[in-house]
């Protein structure tokens, strides 16, 4: 862990190992860390009050594992948003939680490969395969940050729009593809029953 001095408003601030951007809890400007500079990265964005099964500082209990709850991320697709929690589990390891219109998924990002494809030629509908299991795409939209708070282990910007694809094994595997440019990031995880979650709320 270092301490870095927001260059907004000077307030000292403790940073984890990994993470390379967050919201000053102070004065709300978002900062990303790069090679032990800290500069201002633009807009936090404005995170309208919603009724949340869990949020920062929460620890979460589910199938999938234990999180700490560090980063909320909210992305809005048109017909309404969806929130990302960035956490980290037990051993430290990082993961997102996705809550969108009461279904929850917990997906780790595959730093192994770039995904089946680069993403752009995938329709609603396509089959490929992905490790060996066999995947059909669900989902196909554009979705555009609209609001960050917390902490992060990648950058991520307020009013940047991201193309994403999400597909599913047959075995209720889930495999989501976010691109923005030629940037590639390929998730694999599964759905969560909320019933079978259990949050602790952060002091």
């Amino acid at each position: 862990m270092v301490q870095i001095a927001c260059p907004n408003c000077g307030d000292r601030i403790d940073l984890r190992d990994g993470v390379r951007m967050l919201t000053c809890p102070s004065c709300g400007t978002t900062l990303l860390y790069e090679d032990a500079v800290v500069r201002q990265a633009g807009s936090a964005g404005v995170m309208h009050d919603a009724p949340l099964l869990f949020g920062i500082g929460d620890r979460v209990r589910c199938p999938a594992g234990i999180f700490d709850i560090l980063g909320h991320a909210r992305f809005d697709y048109g017909r309404g948003w969806w929130d990302e929690f960035w956490a980290l589990d037990e051993d430290g390891h990082p993961a997102w939680l996705s809550i969108d219109e009461g279904d929850i998924a917990v997906q780790r990002r595959d730093r192994t490969a770039r995904g089946p494809k680069s993403g752009a030629s995938l329709r609603l509908g396509d089959a490929f395969s992905h490790k060996s299991e066999d995947y059909r795409v669900t989902e196909v939209d554009e979705a555009k940050c609209i609001a960050l708070r917390g902490e992060f282990d990648e950058p991520l910007s307020v009013g940047e729009t991201y193309r994403f694809v999400n597909a599913q094994s047959r075995g209720g595997r889930l495999l989501s593809g976010e691109f923005s440019g030629d940037d590639a990031m390929w998730f694999e995880g599964q759905w969560i029953d909320p019933f079978d979650i259990t949050v602790e709320q952060g002091t």
